[in-house]
This record gives structure tokens, C-alpha cells and sequence, in this order.
């Protein structure tokens, strides 16, 4: 199995930024989708992610404080998968290419981000 270390420079957005979003016009998460997925997107293409069979996630949520709960943290792997699926690092994000998830919430005022460690079979091996 082998492993990558991408780390996103951002926190990506919560459940309830997400669903605030969608309240507004009706672009809004259209537009938040786009901007964090490419995001994403660009942190795999630059650090040259290859692409994978399969994958199991191990998400590093650090967040600038407590004030957002971790049920709505976890929304961000919505926008985590597209822009892996978008930088071509798996084909889909559905149940034959992503296997498992596991997360962890972690503080960092001075630099807010998200680590993911991918692991899995990487495409043609």
C-alpha cells in the first residue's frame, strides 16, 4: 500500500457555511463548492499526488479554534474528494474508490490547514 502526505492550505468549509451558502443566492455554493475544490485540486497537481486505484483517507482538520463543531467540520470532505476526483488522483469518489475515512480535529491559530494522508493502491500496479 503506499502512502501520500498532501496537505491543503486552508481549512475547508463547515456544514454550517456550507448550508448558509445554499440560503443565499442561489450561485452561492456553486461558488464555495468551485473555490475550495480547486483548492484542492491545485494542492495534489503541485505536490504531483499520482493516481490512485483505491484509496483510504486520514484526514487532519486544523482549525484556527473550537468554534465550529466537528460533526460540521467533516462536511469538508465533500469538497476534499471532488478536488481529488478533479486533479485526477482517483477516478470517482464512490464506494469502489474510496474505502475508509478517519479524522482527527486538531487546533493551529497560526496556520489553519488540512493534512490528509493518502494511502492505497496506486492506478496500474
Amino acid at each position: 500500500m503506499d502512502e501520500i502526505r498532501l496537505i491543503i492550505p486552508c481549512q475547508l468549509p463547515s456544514m454550517n457555511e456550507i448550508i448558509n451558502a445554499c440560503k443565499g443566492h442561489w450561485g452561492s455554493y456553486r461558488s464555495i463548492k468551485s473555490e475550495y475544490e480547486g483548492a484542492v485540486a491545485a494542492a495534489a497537481r503541485s505536490n504531483k499526488v499520482p493516481e490512485f486505484e483505491s484509496i483510504e483517507l486520514e484526514i487532519i482538520y486544523f482549525r484556527e479554534d473550537k468554534r465550529t463543531d466537528p460533526d460540521n467540520i467533516s462536511a469538508g470532505k465533500k469538497v476534499l474528494l471532488d478536488g481529488l476526483v478533479a486533479a485526477g488522483v482517483i477516478q470517482n469518489d464512490g464506494w469502489k474508490q474510496v474505502k475508509k475515512f478517519k479524522e482527527t480535529w486538531k487546533i493551529d491559530k497560526g496556520n489553519p490547514r488540512t493534512e490528509v494522508i493518502i494511502r492505497g493502491r496506486l492506478r496500474g500496479e
